[in-house]
Protein backbone atom coordinates (compact mmCIF):
# COMPACT_ATOMS: atom_id res chain seq x y z
CA UNK A 1 0.00 0.00 0.00
CA UNK A 2 1.43 3.45 -0.96
CA UNK A 3 2.33 6.00 2.14
CA UNK A 4 -0.56 8.34 0.96
CA UNK A 5 -2.85 5.34 1.23
CA UNK A 6 -1.97 5.24 4.71
CA UNK A 7 -2.39 8.25 5.63
CA UNK A 8 -5.48 8.78 4.55
CA UNK A 9 -6.89 5.91 6.88
CA UNK A 10 -4.83 7.50 9.55
CA UNK A 11 -7.22 10.34 8.81
CA UNK A 12 -9.95 8.56 8.93
CA UNK A 13 -9.36 6.42 12.41
CA UNK A 14 -7.81 10.10 14.06
CA UNK A 15 -11.37 11.88 13.59
CA UNK A 16 -13.16 8.43 15.26
CA UNK A 17 -10.82 8.64 17.88
CA UNK A 18 -11.73 12.72 18.28
CA UNK A 19 -15.77 11.71 17.74
CA UNK A 20 -15.92 14.48 14.68
CA UNK A 21 -17.53 13.37 11.59
CA UNK A 22 -16.03 11.91 9.03
CA UNK A 23 -16.54 13.62 6.14
CA UNK A 24 -14.59 14.70 2.66
CA UNK A 25 -14.67 18.43 4.14
CA UNK A 26 -12.78 17.01 7.61
CA UNK A 27 -10.36 15.04 5.74
CA UNK A 28 -9.56 17.17 3.75
CA UNK A 29 -8.91 19.55 6.59
CA UNK A 30 -6.42 17.43 8.21
CA UNK A 31 -4.67 16.87 5.07
CA UNK A 32 -4.73 19.86 3.62
CA UNK A 33 -5.82 18.04 0.47
CA UNK A 34 -8.44 19.51 -1.90
CA UNK A 35 -12.03 17.30 -1.85
CA UNK A 36 -11.49 16.71 -5.25
CA UNK A 37 -8.52 14.61 -3.85
CA UNK A 38 -10.01 12.83 -1.08
CA UNK A 39 -13.05 11.95 -2.98
CA UNK A 40 -11.07 10.36 -5.75
CA UNK A 41 -8.82 8.34 -2.62
CA UNK A 42 -11.85 7.18 -0.77
CA UNK A 43 -13.26 5.53 -3.55
CA UNK A 44 -10.17 3.96 -4.05
CA UNK A 45 -9.76 2.72 -0.40
CA UNK A 46 -13.36 1.16 -0.82
CA UNK A 47 -12.24 -0.70 -3.81
CA UNK A 48 -9.66 -2.03 -1.61
CA UNK A 49 -12.34 -2.59 1.16
CA UNK A 50 -10.42 -0.51 3.83
CA UNK A 51 -13.46 2.25 4.15
CA UNK A 52 -17.45 2.24 3.45
CA UNK A 53 -19.68 4.80 2.85
CA UNK A 54 -22.76 5.01 5.67
CA UNK A 55 -25.92 7.06 5.48
CA UNK A 56 -25.34 10.94 5.26
CA UNK A 57 -22.22 10.86 3.71
CA UNK A 58 -20.06 9.36 6.77
CA UNK A 59 -17.30 7.63 6.15
CA UNK A 60 -16.08 4.88 8.70
CA UNK A 61 -13.05 2.00 8.43
CA UNK A 62 -13.69 -1.38 7.64
CA UNK A 63 -12.46 -4.32 9.98
CA UNK A 64 -8.99 -4.61 8.03
CA UNK A 65 -8.53 -0.80 7.35
CA UNK A 66 -8.99 -0.26 11.24
CA UNK A 67 -6.61 -2.80 12.04
CA UNK A 68 -3.89 -1.13 9.45
CA UNK A 69 -4.59 2.32 10.27
CA UNK A 70 -4.20 1.91 14.80
CA UNK A 71 -0.78 0.18 13.89
CA UNK A 72 0.35 3.16 11.77
CA UNK A 73 -1.25 5.83 14.55
CA UNK A 74 0.55 3.88 16.76
CA UNK A 75 4.43 3.72 14.51
CA UNK A 76 3.60 7.17 13.82
CA UNK A 77 2.86 8.47 17.06
CA UNK A 78 5.72 6.26 18.67
CA UNK A 79 8.21 7.74 16.18
CA UNK A 80 6.67 11.06 17.34
CA UNK A 81 7.90 10.62 21.11
CA UNK A 82 11.52 9.12 20.00
CA UNK A 83 11.84 12.36 18.11
CA UNK A 84 10.71 14.53 20.83
CA UNK A 85 11.74 13.31 23.77
CA UNK A 86 15.44 12.34 22.53
CA UNK A 87 16.07 14.52 19.37
CA UNK A 88 14.60 17.49 20.72
CA UNK A 89 12.46 18.05 17.26
CA UNK A 90 10.14 20.65 18.03
CA UNK A 91 6.44 19.64 18.03
CA UNK A 92 5.39 21.49 14.63
CA UNK A 93 8.21 19.58 12.87
CA UNK A 94 7.53 16.18 14.35
CA UNK A 95 4.74 15.21 12.18
CA UNK A 96 6.35 14.81 8.54
CA UNK A 97 9.86 13.01 9.85
CA UNK A 98 7.86 10.51 12.15
CA UNK A 99 5.58 10.18 9.37
CA UNK A 100 8.59 9.00 6.50
CA UNK A 101 10.01 6.97 9.28
CA UNK A 102 6.53 5.14 10.25
CA UNK A 103 6.16 3.84 6.61
CA UNK A 104 9.61 2.24 6.66
CA UNK A 105 9.78 0.58 10.35
CA UNK A 106 8.53 -3.09 10.29
CA UNK A 107 6.97 -4.55 13.42
CA UNK A 108 10.34 -5.24 14.99
CA UNK A 109 11.65 -2.05 15.37
CA UNK A 110 8.19 -0.63 15.97
CA UNK A 111 7.57 -2.92 19.04
CA UNK A 112 11.89 -2.59 19.91
CA UNK A 113 11.19 1.31 20.29
CA UNK A 114 8.15 0.88 22.40
CA UNK A 115 10.08 -0.58 24.62
CA UNK A 116 13.15 1.87 24.24
CA UNK A 117 10.64 4.25 25.38
CA UNK A 118 9.21 2.68 28.51
CA UNK A 119 5.49 1.93 26.60
CA UNK A 120 4.43 5.94 26.42
CA UNK A 121 0.84 6.52 27.13
CA UNK A 122 0.53 9.48 24.97
CA UNK A 123 2.30 11.22 22.02
CA UNK A 124 3.47 14.91 22.22
CA UNK A 125 0.84 16.45 21.02
CA UNK A 126 -1.48 14.81 23.95
CA UNK A 127 -3.18 11.64 21.22
CA UNK A 128 -3.10 8.65 22.89
CA UNK A 129 -0.77 5.91 21.87
CA UNK A 130 -2.75 2.54 20.81
CA UNK A 131 -2.34 -0.55 22.24
CA UNK A 132 -0.24 1.07 25.50
CA UNK A 133 -3.61 2.04 27.14
CA UNK A 134 -6.74 0.51 27.54
CA UNK A 135 -9.33 3.28 26.75
CA UNK A 136 -9.96 3.72 23.09
CA UNK A 137 -10.19 7.57 23.07
CA UNK A 138 -10.03 10.79 25.54
CA UNK A 139 -12.77 12.15 26.74
CA UNK A 140 -11.84 15.52 25.72
CA UNK A 141 -13.84 17.96 24.52
CA UNK A 142 -12.82 20.76 21.66
CA UNK A 143 -12.55 24.45 22.74
CA UNK A 144 -15.04 25.49 20.68
CA UNK A 145 -17.70 23.52 22.57
CA UNK A 146 -16.62 25.55 26.02
CA UNK A 147 -18.61 28.58 27.09
CA UNK A 148 -17.27 32.04 28.37
CA UNK A 149 -16.01 32.13 31.54
CA UNK A 150 -14.90 28.38 31.59
CA UNK A 151 -11.52 27.63 32.90
CA UNK A 152 -9.96 24.18 31.37
CA UNK A 153 -6.40 23.06 31.11
CA UNK A 154 -5.17 22.42 27.39
CA UNK A 155 -4.85 18.11 27.15
CA UNK A 156 -4.67 17.98 23.56
CA UNK A 157 -4.00 19.05 20.25
CA UNK A 158 -4.51 18.00 16.47
CA UNK A 159 -1.85 16.40 14.62
CA UNK A 160 -2.17 19.05 11.76
CA UNK A 161 1.12 21.15 10.52
CA UNK A 162 -0.03 24.21 9.25
CA UNK A 163 -2.32 24.12 12.55
CA UNK A 164 1.10 23.38 14.65
CA UNK A 165 3.03 25.96 13.57
CA UNK A 166 0.34 28.85 14.16
CA UNK A 167 -0.07 27.05 17.77
CA UNK A 168 3.58 27.51 18.13
CA UNK A 169 3.26 31.25 17.63
CA UNK A 170 1.16 31.64 20.28
CA UNK A 171 2.93 30.46 22.76
CA UNK A 172 0.68 27.90 24.09
CA UNK A 173 1.69 24.81 25.79
CA UNK A 174 -0.27 21.48 26.78
CA UNK A 175 -0.80 21.48 29.69
CA UNK A 176 -1.49 25.26 30.73
CA UNK A 177 -4.22 26.31 32.32
CA UNK A 178 -6.38 28.89 29.99
CA UNK A 179 -9.67 30.40 30.40
CA UNK A 180 -11.99 31.74 27.97
CA UNK A 181 -12.56 35.23 27.88
CA UNK A 182 -14.70 35.54 24.43
CA UNK A 183 -15.97 34.32 21.98
CA UNK A 184 -17.10 35.64 18.01
CA UNK A 185 -17.95 34.01 14.87
CA UNK A 186 -13.95 34.75 13.69
CA UNK A 187 -12.12 33.70 17.02
CA UNK A 188 -11.80 32.86 20.76
CA UNK A 189 -10.74 34.88 22.95
CA UNK A 190 -8.88 32.87 25.94
CA UNK A 191 -6.18 34.01 28.40
CA UNK A 192 -3.55 32.27 30.88
CA UNK A 193 -1.27 33.05 33.11
CA UNK A 194 2.15 32.55 31.39
CA UNK A 195 1.14 34.01 28.33
CA UNK A 196 -1.59 36.12 28.65
CA UNK A 197 -4.39 36.94 26.63
CA UNK A 198 -4.76 34.82 22.70
CA UNK A 199 -6.53 35.24 19.87
CA UNK A 200 -7.37 31.93 18.28
CA UNK A 201 -9.19 31.61 14.99
CA UNK A 202 -12.69 29.67 14.87
CA UNK A 203 -10.93 27.33 12.29
CA UNK A 204 -7.95 26.58 14.52
CA UNK A 205 -9.64 26.03 17.84
CA UNK A 206 -11.38 23.15 16.46
CA UNK A 207 -8.28 21.49 16.61
CA UNK A 208 -7.22 22.43 20.59
CA UNK A 209 -9.12 19.80 23.50
CA UNK A 210 -9.30 21.16 26.30
CA UNK A 211 -10.10 18.67 30.01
Amino acid sequence: MSPNKENYLKAVYELTLDFRKVTNKNIASIMNVSAASVTEMLASLAKDNLIEHKPYNEISLTKSGKKIAKELVKRHRIWEVFLYEKLNYEIDTLHEASDQLEHTSDDVLSERLNKFLNYPIRCPHGGLIPGNVKRRSDNDTPLTEFPVGAIKKIHRVVDNHEFLTKFKTTGLTIGEEIEIVEETDDYILVASKEDGKVKIPITDASFIFLD
